[in-house]
């Protein structure tokens, strides 16, 4: 049986990115880094790795694929990702009911942040 064992995202500010991924998932970089990329991984060794491959691309909107993050506390997450320089992203037709936040990492690289309380 095969697993997934790492998401990959194309990022141009290598280092700013992997503080951004690092701070808001708790996890930590494995040691064999390079200039172009970076294996994070998470700091409790449970879940998939978040790769960081510096590759300049053009950030298709809205994305083909995105991170859905579960949070227990939904509202604190969200506004400690503001804080580490996500961005909320609008979006008309989403539901009231929504129990969901779609945000962006510094870069635009979308996610949400699932309520998972």
């Amino acid at each position: 049986m095969i697993r997934v064992g790492s998401i990959v995202l194309r990022v141009d500010d290598l280092r700013r990115q992997t503080e951004f991924w690092s701070a808001a998932l708790d996890y930590v970089p494995r040691d064999e880094n390079s200039d172009d990329f970076v294996l994070l991984r998470p700091r409790t060794g449970e879940g998939p790795n978040l790769s960081l491959d510096r590759v300049r691309s053009t950030l298709q909107v809205p994305p083909r694929i995105h991170l859905d993050l579960y949070a227990e506390d939904q509202a604190a997450e969200v506004q400690r990702l503001l804080a580490l320089g996500a961005t909320e992203v609008h979006w008309d037709k989403k539901p009231a009911d929504a129990d969901y936040v779609i945000m962006a990492d510094p870069e635009g690289n979308r996610f949400c942040v699932i309520d998972a309380g």
